[in-house]
Protein backbone atom coordinates (compact mmCIF):
# COMPACT_ATOMS: atom_id res chain seq x y z
CA UNK A 1 0.00 0.00 0.00
CA UNK A 2 2.86 2.42 0.84
CA UNK A 3 4.55 1.59 -2.46
CA UNK A 4 1.39 2.39 -4.41
CA UNK A 5 0.86 5.63 -2.46
CA UNK A 6 4.37 6.89 -3.23
CA UNK A 7 3.98 5.97 -6.90
CA UNK A 8 0.66 7.82 -7.14
CA UNK A 9 2.15 10.91 -5.51
CA UNK A 10 5.20 10.94 -7.77
CA UNK A 11 3.58 10.17 -11.11
CA UNK A 12 0.58 12.34 -10.31
CA UNK A 13 2.89 15.32 -9.78
CA UNK A 14 4.72 15.05 -13.10
CA UNK A 15 2.15 16.91 -15.28
CA UNK A 16 1.95 19.68 -12.68
CA UNK A 17 5.75 20.08 -12.78
CA UNK A 18 5.52 20.96 -16.48
CA UNK A 19 2.77 23.46 -15.69
CA UNK A 20 4.57 24.96 -12.68
CA UNK A 21 8.31 24.17 -12.97
CA UNK A 22 9.07 25.30 -9.42
CA UNK A 23 6.99 22.36 -8.23
CA UNK A 24 9.77 20.17 -9.57
CA UNK A 25 12.04 21.68 -6.91
CA UNK A 26 9.42 20.95 -4.26
CA UNK A 27 9.06 17.34 -5.34
CA UNK A 28 12.83 16.85 -5.51
CA UNK A 29 13.26 18.22 -1.98
CA UNK A 30 10.45 15.95 -0.78
CA UNK A 31 11.82 12.77 -2.35
CA UNK A 32 15.45 13.51 -1.38
CA UNK A 33 14.84 14.68 2.20
CA UNK A 34 11.83 12.67 3.32
CA UNK A 35 12.76 9.55 1.33
CA UNK A 36 9.24 8.24 1.82
CA UNK A 37 9.87 5.45 -0.67
CA UNK A 38 12.51 4.09 1.71
CA UNK A 39 9.67 3.43 4.17
CA UNK A 40 7.95 1.10 1.73
CA UNK A 41 8.02 -2.66 2.03
CA UNK A 42 8.32 -3.69 -1.61
CA UNK A 43 9.44 -2.57 -5.03
CA UNK A 44 9.23 1.17 -4.20
CA UNK A 45 12.38 0.99 -2.05
CA UNK A 46 14.57 0.50 -5.11
CA UNK A 47 12.43 2.22 -7.76
CA UNK A 48 14.21 5.30 -9.26
CA UNK A 49 11.65 7.89 -8.16
CA UNK A 50 14.38 10.49 -7.53
CA UNK A 51 15.81 10.05 -11.04
CA UNK A 52 12.36 10.44 -12.59
CA UNK A 53 11.57 13.60 -10.63
CA UNK A 54 14.98 15.15 -11.33
CA UNK A 55 14.72 14.36 -15.04
CA UNK A 56 11.26 15.90 -15.33
CA UNK A 57 12.31 18.94 -13.27
CA UNK A 58 15.30 19.60 -15.54
CA UNK A 59 13.17 19.10 -18.65
CA UNK A 60 10.53 21.50 -17.32
CA UNK A 61 13.22 24.06 -16.55
CA UNK A 62 14.67 23.81 -20.07
CA UNK A 63 11.35 23.91 -21.93
CA UNK A 64 9.71 26.62 -19.83
CA UNK A 65 9.60 30.08 -21.37
CA UNK A 66 10.73 31.88 -18.24
CA UNK A 67 14.32 32.96 -17.44
CA UNK A 68 16.77 30.14 -16.72
CA UNK A 69 19.78 32.05 -15.43
CA UNK A 70 21.65 30.95 -12.34
CA UNK A 71 22.03 33.92 -9.96
CA UNK A 72 25.64 35.02 -10.03
CA UNK A 73 26.52 35.70 -6.42
CA UNK A 74 29.49 34.95 -4.14
CA UNK A 75 27.50 31.98 -2.83
CA UNK A 76 26.90 30.37 -6.22
CA UNK A 77 30.45 31.11 -7.36
CA UNK A 78 31.92 29.44 -4.27
CA UNK A 79 29.49 26.54 -4.58
CA UNK A 80 30.57 25.91 -8.18
CA UNK A 81 34.23 26.19 -7.19
CA UNK A 82 33.67 23.62 -4.42
CA UNK A 83 32.05 21.27 -6.92
CA UNK A 84 34.95 21.66 -9.33
CA UNK A 85 37.51 21.12 -6.57
CA UNK A 86 35.78 17.90 -5.50
CA UNK A 87 36.07 16.66 -9.08
CA UNK A 88 39.82 17.35 -8.96
CA UNK A 89 40.28 15.62 -5.61
CA UNK A 90 38.23 12.65 -6.83
CA UNK A 91 40.66 12.15 -9.72
CA UNK A 92 43.69 12.50 -7.44
CA UNK A 93 42.14 10.35 -4.68
CA UNK A 94 43.99 7.63 -2.82
CA UNK A 95 41.21 5.20 -3.81
CA UNK A 96 39.67 6.74 -6.97
CA UNK A 97 37.75 3.62 -7.97
CA UNK A 98 36.31 3.04 -4.50
CA UNK A 99 35.25 6.69 -4.27
CA UNK A 100 33.61 6.85 -7.70
CA UNK A 101 30.11 5.95 -6.50
CA UNK A 102 30.28 8.54 -3.73
CA UNK A 103 31.47 11.18 -6.22
CA UNK A 104 28.52 10.40 -8.49
CA UNK A 105 26.13 10.67 -5.54
CA UNK A 106 27.57 14.01 -4.43
CA UNK A 107 27.50 15.46 -7.95
CA UNK A 108 23.84 14.48 -8.29
CA UNK A 109 23.00 16.21 -5.02
CA UNK A 110 24.95 19.34 -5.88
CA UNK A 111 23.73 19.41 -9.47
CA UNK A 112 20.10 19.25 -8.38
CA UNK A 113 20.81 21.91 -5.78
CA UNK A 114 21.64 24.25 -8.67
CA UNK A 115 18.43 23.23 -10.43
CA UNK A 116 16.43 23.95 -7.27
CA UNK A 117 18.04 27.39 -7.06
CA UNK A 118 17.20 28.14 -10.70
CA UNK A 119 13.57 27.15 -10.14
CA UNK A 120 13.07 29.34 -7.04
CA UNK A 121 12.20 32.77 -8.40
CA UNK A 122 9.33 34.10 -6.31
CA UNK A 123 8.28 34.30 -2.67
CA UNK A 124 5.74 31.57 -3.34
CA UNK A 125 8.46 29.24 -4.64
CA UNK A 126 10.74 29.88 -1.68
CA UNK A 127 8.01 29.25 0.87
CA UNK A 128 6.97 26.07 -0.93
CA UNK A 129 10.51 24.64 -0.81
CA UNK A 130 11.02 25.66 2.82
CA UNK A 131 7.62 24.26 3.79
CA UNK A 132 8.38 20.98 2.03
CA UNK A 133 11.78 20.72 3.74
CA UNK A 134 10.22 21.34 7.12
CA UNK A 135 7.40 18.85 6.57
CA UNK A 136 9.75 16.16 5.28
CA UNK A 137 11.89 16.23 8.43
CA UNK A 138 9.15 17.13 10.92
CA UNK A 139 7.37 13.93 9.92
CA UNK A 140 10.18 11.95 11.54
CA UNK A 141 10.54 14.47 14.35
CA UNK A 142 6.90 14.16 15.40
CA UNK A 143 7.14 10.36 15.23
CA UNK A 144 10.33 10.48 17.29
CA UNK A 145 8.81 12.82 19.85
CA UNK A 146 5.78 10.57 20.32
CA UNK A 147 8.11 7.56 20.55
CA UNK A 148 10.14 9.33 23.25
CA UNK A 149 6.98 10.05 25.24
CA UNK A 150 5.74 6.48 24.92
CA UNK A 151 9.09 5.00 25.98
CA UNK A 152 9.56 7.50 28.78
CA UNK A 153 12.78 8.59 27.10
CA UNK A 154 14.26 5.16 27.68
CA UNK A 155 14.92 4.27 24.03
CA UNK A 156 16.87 6.15 21.38
CA UNK A 157 15.29 7.84 18.39
CA UNK A 158 16.70 6.79 15.02
CA UNK A 159 16.20 8.19 11.53
CA UNK A 160 14.88 6.45 8.41
CA UNK A 161 17.13 3.60 7.24
CA UNK A 162 19.26 4.09 4.15
CA UNK A 163 19.30 7.90 4.29
CA UNK A 164 21.67 10.68 5.39
CA UNK A 165 19.77 10.91 8.68
CA UNK A 166 19.66 7.22 9.51
CA UNK A 167 21.77 7.53 12.67
CA UNK A 168 20.57 8.94 15.96
CA UNK A 169 23.09 11.79 15.79
CA UNK A 170 22.14 12.70 12.22
CA UNK A 171 18.38 12.79 12.71
CA UNK A 172 18.84 14.90 15.84
CA UNK A 173 20.95 17.50 14.06
CA UNK A 174 18.54 17.62 11.10
CA UNK A 175 15.64 18.32 13.48
CA UNK A 176 17.58 21.01 15.34
CA UNK A 177 18.28 22.71 12.01
CA UNK A 178 14.60 22.89 11.00
CA UNK A 179 13.12 23.92 14.36
CA UNK A 180 13.72 27.64 13.59
CA UNK A 181 12.20 27.15 10.14
CA UNK A 182 9.14 25.59 11.75
CA UNK A 183 8.80 28.80 13.76
CA UNK A 184 8.93 30.71 10.46
CA UNK A 185 6.23 28.45 9.01
CA UNK A 186 3.89 29.43 11.85
CA UNK A 187 3.81 32.93 10.35
CA UNK A 188 2.74 31.53 6.97
CA UNK A 189 -0.59 30.13 8.17
CA UNK A 190 -3.62 32.07 9.35
CA UNK A 191 -5.70 29.37 11.00
CA UNK A 192 -5.08 29.32 14.74
CA UNK A 193 -5.31 25.53 14.92
CA UNK A 194 -2.75 25.19 12.17
CA UNK A 195 -0.45 27.51 14.12
CA UNK A 196 -0.95 25.44 17.26
CA UNK A 197 -0.32 22.25 15.32
CA UNK A 198 3.02 23.54 13.99
CA UNK A 199 3.98 24.79 17.47
CA UNK A 200 3.22 21.38 18.98
CA UNK A 201 5.18 19.67 16.20
CA UNK A 202 8.13 21.97 16.94
CA UNK A 203 8.11 20.90 20.58
CA UNK A 204 7.93 17.22 19.59
CA UNK A 205 10.89 17.68 17.23
CA UNK A 206 12.94 19.18 20.07
CA UNK A 207 11.97 16.28 22.32
CA UNK A 208 12.88 13.85 19.55
CA UNK A 209 16.33 15.45 19.28
CA UNK A 210 16.84 14.93 23.00
CA UNK A 211 15.51 11.38 22.69
CA UNK A 212 18.29 10.55 20.25
CA UNK A 213 20.78 10.54 23.13
CA UNK A 214 23.18 12.48 20.91
CA UNK A 215 25.69 14.48 22.95
CA UNK A 216 26.58 16.66 19.99
CA UNK A 217 22.90 17.35 19.39
CA UNK A 218 22.45 18.41 23.01
CA UNK A 219 25.23 20.97 22.58
CA UNK A 220 23.83 22.12 19.21
CA UNK A 221 20.31 22.42 20.65
CA UNK A 222 21.56 24.61 23.49
CA UNK A 223 23.51 26.82 21.07
CA UNK A 224 20.54 27.06 18.71
CA UNK A 225 18.15 28.07 21.53
CA UNK A 226 20.56 30.74 22.76
CA UNK A 227 20.98 32.20 19.27
CA UNK A 228 17.23 31.96 18.66
CA UNK A 229 16.70 34.13 21.71
CA UNK A 230 19.39 36.60 20.61
CA UNK A 231 17.89 36.94 17.13
CA UNK A 232 14.29 37.08 18.29
CA UNK A 233 12.34 40.30 17.79
CA UNK A 234 10.39 39.50 20.99
CA UNK A 235 13.05 38.35 23.43
CA UNK A 236 10.68 38.30 26.40
CA UNK A 237 8.19 35.92 24.80
CA UNK A 238 10.90 33.73 23.24
CA UNK A 239 12.92 33.60 26.45
CA UNK A 240 9.86 32.65 28.47
CA UNK A 241 8.99 29.84 26.05
CA UNK A 242 12.53 28.45 26.23
CA UNK A 243 12.64 28.71 30.04
CA UNK A 244 9.35 26.84 30.33
CA UNK A 245 9.84 24.14 27.68
CA UNK A 246 13.52 23.31 28.17
CA UNK A 247 13.30 22.30 31.86
CA UNK A 248 10.07 20.40 31.21
CA UNK A 249 11.69 18.32 28.48
CA UNK A 250 14.85 17.72 30.49
CA UNK A 251 12.84 16.61 33.51
CA UNK A 252 11.08 14.09 31.30
CA UNK A 253 14.35 12.40 30.29
CA UNK A 254 15.57 9.49 32.47
CA UNK A 255 18.79 9.47 34.50
CA UNK A 256 20.69 7.45 31.89
CA UNK A 257 20.21 10.32 29.42
CA UNK A 258 22.02 12.69 31.79
CA UNK A 259 24.72 10.09 32.38
CA UNK A 260 25.21 9.84 28.61
CA UNK A 261 25.43 13.61 28.07
CA UNK A 262 27.66 14.04 31.12
CA UNK A 263 30.38 11.94 29.45
CA UNK A 264 31.25 15.05 27.42
CA UNK A 265 33.21 16.21 30.48
CA UNK A 266 35.25 13.00 30.56
CA UNK A 267 35.78 12.46 26.85
CA UNK A 268 39.27 11.04 27.50
CA UNK A 269 37.61 7.97 29.02
CA UNK A 270 35.09 7.56 26.19
CA UNK A 271 36.18 5.25 23.36
CA UNK A 272 33.81 6.85 20.86
CA UNK A 273 35.09 10.36 21.59
CA UNK A 274 38.72 9.28 21.43
CA UNK A 275 38.02 7.48 18.15
CA UNK A 276 36.72 10.74 16.68
CA UNK A 277 39.80 12.62 17.83
CA UNK A 278 41.95 9.92 16.25
CA UNK A 279 40.05 10.38 12.96
CA UNK A 280 40.48 14.16 13.18
CA UNK A 281 44.23 13.79 13.63
CA UNK A 282 44.33 11.37 10.71
CA UNK A 283 42.53 13.90 8.49
CA UNK A 284 44.94 16.65 9.53
CA UNK A 285 48.04 14.54 8.87
CA UNK A 286 46.60 13.42 5.54
CA UNK A 287 45.92 16.99 4.40
CA UNK A 288 49.40 18.08 5.47
CA UNK A 289 50.94 15.29 3.41
CA UNK A 290 48.61 15.53 0.41
CA UNK A 291 47.52 19.09 -0.51
CA UNK A 292 44.64 17.69 -2.59
CA UNK A 293 43.40 15.57 0.28
CA UNK A 294 42.63 11.89 0.09
CA UNK A 295 39.46 12.08 -2.00
CA UNK A 296 36.30 10.14 -1.22
CA UNK A 297 36.39 6.92 0.81
CA UNK A 298 39.60 7.50 2.78
CA UNK A 299 38.47 5.90 6.03
CA UNK A 300 40.23 2.62 5.35
CA UNK A 301 42.84 0.55 7.24
CA UNK A 302 45.68 1.49 4.89
CA UNK A 303 45.03 5.24 5.19
CA UNK A 304 44.74 5.05 8.98
CA UNK A 305 47.94 2.99 9.06
CA UNK A 306 49.77 5.83 7.29
CA UNK A 307 48.30 8.88 9.03
CA UNK A 308 46.44 8.05 12.27
CA UNK A 309 48.07 8.07 15.72
CA UNK A 310 46.11 4.91 16.50
CA UNK A 311 46.16 2.96 13.19
CA UNK A 312 43.72 0.27 14.31
CA UNK A 313 41.09 2.68 15.63
CA UNK A 314 39.27 3.31 12.35
CA UNK A 315 36.37 5.79 12.37
CA UNK A 316 34.61 8.08 9.94
CA UNK A 317 35.51 11.76 10.18
CA UNK A 318 32.60 12.58 12.52
CA UNK A 319 33.01 16.26 11.72
CA UNK A 320 32.00 18.31 8.71
CA UNK A 321 35.21 20.31 9.07
CA UNK A 322 37.63 17.40 9.33
CA UNK A 323 35.68 15.50 6.69
CA UNK A 324 36.20 18.37 4.22
CA UNK A 325 39.84 18.63 5.30
CA UNK A 326 40.68 14.94 4.98
CA UNK A 327 38.83 14.34 1.73
CA UNK A 328 39.55 17.62 -0.07
CA UNK A 329 42.55 19.18 1.64
CA UNK A 330 42.96 22.67 3.03
CA UNK A 331 41.63 24.22 -0.19
CA UNK A 332 38.47 22.11 0.07
CA UNK A 333 38.01 23.06 3.73
CA UNK A 334 38.59 26.71 2.84
CA UNK A 335 35.96 26.61 0.10
CA UNK A 336 33.49 24.89 2.41
CA UNK A 337 34.00 27.49 5.14
CA UNK A 338 33.86 30.31 2.58
CA UNK A 339 30.56 28.94 1.29
CA UNK A 340 29.16 29.06 4.82
CA UNK A 341 30.46 32.61 5.29
CA UNK A 342 28.91 33.92 2.08
CA UNK A 343 25.64 32.14 2.85
CA UNK A 344 25.55 33.81 6.25
CA UNK A 345 26.32 37.20 4.71
CA UNK A 346 23.48 36.72 2.24
CA UNK A 347 21.08 36.23 5.13
CA UNK A 348 22.45 39.34 6.85
CA UNK A 349 22.06 41.34 3.62
CA UNK A 350 18.43 40.24 3.36
CA UNK A 351 17.73 41.28 6.95
CA UNK A 352 19.39 44.68 6.58
CA UNK A 353 17.78 45.68 3.28
CA UNK A 354 14.31 44.19 3.82
CA UNK A 355 13.81 45.36 7.40
CA UNK A 356 12.56 48.91 6.58
CA UNK A 357 9.66 47.57 4.49
CA UNK A 358 6.64 45.90 6.13
CA UNK A 359 5.77 43.95 2.97
CA UNK A 360 9.23 42.31 3.11
CA UNK A 361 8.89 41.23 6.72
CA UNK A 362 8.73 37.61 5.56
CA UNK A 363 12.24 37.90 4.07
CA UNK A 364 13.61 39.21 7.37
CA UNK A 365 11.94 36.42 9.34
CA UNK A 366 13.01 33.68 6.93
CA UNK A 367 16.62 34.89 6.79
CA UNK A 368 16.81 35.19 10.57
CA UNK A 369 15.44 31.70 11.19
CA UNK A 370 17.66 30.28 8.45
CA UNK A 371 20.71 31.73 10.19
CA UNK A 372 19.60 30.22 13.49
CA UNK A 373 19.20 26.81 11.85
CA UNK A 374 22.55 27.04 10.08
CA UNK A 375 24.27 27.96 13.32
CA UNK A 376 22.81 24.82 14.90
CA UNK A 377 24.18 22.81 11.98
CA UNK A 378 27.61 24.48 12.27
CA UNK A 379 27.83 23.55 15.97
CA UNK A 380 26.38 20.05 15.74
CA UNK A 381 28.21 19.36 12.49
CA UNK A 382 31.50 19.57 14.35
CA UNK A 383 30.75 16.01 15.52
CA UNK A 384 29.17 14.49 12.38
CA UNK A 385 30.20 13.60 8.81
CA UNK A 386 27.51 15.55 6.97
CA UNK A 387 29.36 17.69 4.43
CA UNK A 388 27.12 16.39 1.64
CA UNK A 389 23.82 16.49 3.55
CA UNK A 390 21.44 18.31 1.21
CA UNK A 391 19.23 20.28 3.64
CA UNK A 392 21.81 23.00 4.48
CA UNK A 393 22.27 23.56 0.75
CA UNK A 394 18.52 23.96 0.25
CA UNK A 395 18.52 26.59 3.00
CA UNK A 396 21.42 28.22 1.15
CA UNK A 397 19.29 28.26 -2.02
CA UNK A 398 16.38 29.82 -0.13
CA UNK A 399 18.60 32.64 1.15
CA UNK A 400 20.04 33.35 -2.30
CA UNK A 401 16.58 33.25 -3.90
CA UNK A 402 15.24 35.54 -1.18
CA UNK A 403 18.04 37.98 -1.92
CA UNK A 404 17.06 38.02 -5.59
CA UNK A 405 13.40 38.65 -4.71
CA UNK A 406 14.33 41.44 -2.27
CA UNK A 407 16.58 43.07 -4.88
CA UNK A 408 13.77 42.96 -7.41
CA UNK A 409 11.32 44.45 -4.92
CA UNK A 410 13.75 47.18 -3.91
CA UNK A 411 14.39 48.00 -7.56
CA UNK A 412 10.64 48.25 -8.17
CA UNK A 413 10.23 50.51 -5.11
CA UNK A 414 13.14 52.68 -6.25
CA UNK A 415 11.64 52.96 -9.75
CA UNK A 416 8.23 53.86 -8.33
CA UNK A 417 9.77 56.46 -6.03
CA UNK A 418 11.78 57.91 -8.90
CA UNK A 419 8.66 58.08 -11.07
CA UNK A 420 6.72 59.78 -8.27
CA UNK A 421 9.48 62.36 -7.76
CA UNK A 422 9.68 62.96 -11.51
CA UNK A 423 5.92 63.46 -11.71
CA UNK A 424 6.00 65.86 -8.76
CA UNK A 425 8.85 67.80 -10.32
CA UNK A 426 7.00 68.09 -13.62
CA UNK A 427 3.86 69.22 -11.85
CA UNK A 428 5.83 71.88 -9.99
CA UNK A 429 7.49 73.06 -13.19
CA UNK A 430 4.21 73.24 -15.05
CA UNK A 431 2.58 74.96 -12.12
CA UNK A 432 4.86 77.98 -12.55
CA UNK A 433 3.61 78.53 -16.15
CA UNK A 434 -0.08 77.82 -15.63
CA UNK A 435 -2.52 80.64 -16.63
CA UNK A 436 -3.99 82.63 -13.79
CA UNK A 437 -7.53 81.84 -12.73
CA UNK A 438 -10.24 83.93 -14.53
CA UNK A 439 -10.88 86.22 -11.54
CA UNK A 440 -7.21 86.98 -11.26
CA UNK A 441 -6.98 87.71 -15.00
CA UNK A 442 -9.90 90.18 -14.78
CA UNK A 443 -8.29 91.92 -11.84
CA UNK A 444 -5.09 92.34 -13.81
CA UNK A 445 -6.89 93.91 -16.82
CA UNK A 446 -9.06 96.40 -14.91
CA UNK A 447 -7.40 99.81 -14.17
CA UNK A 448 -6.74 100.52 -10.61
CA UNK A 449 -9.55 102.36 -8.97
CA UNK A 450 -8.43 105.53 -7.22
CA UNK A 451 -10.86 106.65 -4.53
CA UNK A 452 -12.41 110.14 -5.15
CA UNK A 453 -11.29 112.99 -2.93
CA UNK A 454 -13.98 114.47 -0.77
CA UNK A 455 -14.96 118.15 -1.51
CA UNK A 456 -14.81 120.58 1.26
Amino acid sequence: MRDILVALLVFGSLPYIFKKPYFGAVMWVWISVMNLHSQGWGWARSFPFAAIISGVAVLALVTHKGPKKLPLTPVTGTFLAFMLWMCITAIAAIHPEAGYDQWVKVMKIFGMTLVVLMLMKEKEHINAVIGCTVFSLAYYGVKGGIFTIRSGGGDRVWGPAGTFIEGNNEIALALIMIIPLMIYCISLVQNKWAKRGIALSTALCALSALGSYSRGAAIALAAMCLFLWLKSSNKGKTGLAILVLAPAMLMFMPSKWFERVDTVKTYEEDASAMGRINAWKMATNLALDRPLGGGFEVYTPDVFAMYAPEPKDIHAAHSIYFQALGEHGFVGLGLYLLLGFFTWRTGSWNIKHAKPYPDLKWAVHLSTMSQVGLLGFAVGGAFLSLVYFDVPYYIMCALVATQQVVKKELAAKAAAEKAAKSAAAKAAALGADLPLPPDAVQAELEPARVPKRAHS
